[in-house]
């Protein structure tokens, strides 16, 4: 296979509908057919940079949830991420609201993760992975409709917002995302997510990222940029990375410590998205 190819079959992986959310309800016009090339620039942005530095940010609040707290799907895809792109000597940081970053210090020490402590004007990429974020009027809204902006924190956010000025250092942001409402679905069309998701006219964040992975759970977005950059600088992945029972592991982990819930069940455990884990 060529790398075009390996990339294709990466991202085809990861870009079905297990939720049946209506990522592609409509067959010509929807989520995926709008990012079109955006995980291939996405990949080859880290790739080809030998001096990045990675910022990483995720957080979504089930405010339904037994306990109410954040999802599983987004941390998850963190950790795997700081992981992965330590063995390419990328160095990589949270940037999460307080209760996320809680959840994210436990997973780290589990994993040996290096702490690493650097002011934004060094990032070079600001990757949000399944985040809450506004739409037109300046609010958070889960998939069902409900109203959760009190509990994100705007400056990070602003983060996106200020990465566009012109008189701020250039950073390369990427979003990944699977129901229209985190931030980087802003790159989208309103029409779009109206045509295929249901609540998307309420619930459509308008904050766009440069680049933007649609997949079936973010969480398989993270994975498949990983996947993506490893091809392109033509390294092999460390043994454990893409193993299913170490993954799980740190996943326990961190709903033990977070607590972190399935964001479909709502239930405090180590699944995502109200999959079974072999289904995940």
């Amino acid at each position: 296979m060529t790398t075009d190819e390996k990339l294709a079959a990466i991202l085809a992986a990861v870009q079905t509908d297990p939720g049946n959310r209506g990522l592609a309800r409509d067959p010509h016009d929807n989520l995926f057919t709008a990012t079109e090339g955006d995980f291939e620039a996405a990949c080859r942005s880290i790739a080809s940079n030998r001096s990045a530095i990675v910022a990483l940010t995720t957080g979504f609040y089930i405010p339904s949830a037994s306990p109410p707290a954040f999802e599983t799907d987004g941390p998850l895809g963190v950790i795997f991420l700081q992981r992965a792109l330590l063995g390419c000597h990328v160095p990589t940081l949270p940037y999460c609201e307080g209760a996320v970053n809680r959840t994210m210090a436990s997973a780290r020490e589990a994993c040996n993760l290096p702490a690493l402590d650097v002011g934004a004007e060094a990032w070079s990429h600001l990757i949000v992975i399944e985040r809450s974020g506004p739409g037109a009027g300046g609010r958070h809204h889960t998939m069902r409709g409900v109203d959760i902006t009190e509990h994100f924190d705007a400056r990070v956010t602003q983060q996106f917002r200020t990465r566009k000025d012109p008189r701020v250092k250039s950073v390369h942001t990427i979003g990944i995302g699977d129901g229209g409402n985190e931030v980087g679905m802003g790159k989208i069309p309103h029409e779009t997510i109206v045509k295929n998701i249901p609540n998307g006219d309420l619930i459509h964040c308008r904050v766009p990222t440069d680049h933007l992975i649609v997949a079936g759970v973010s969480n398989w977005g993270a994975y498949a940029l990983v996947a993506g950059v490893y091809v392109l600088r033509g390294v092999k992945p460390p043994a454990d990375l893409f193993d299913p029972d170490r993954e799980r592991e740190i996943l326990e982990v961190m709903v033990r410590e977070g607590p972190l819930v399935d964001g479909v069940t709502g239930r405090q455990t180590a699944t995502v998205d109200g999959l079974s884990w072999d289904e995940y």
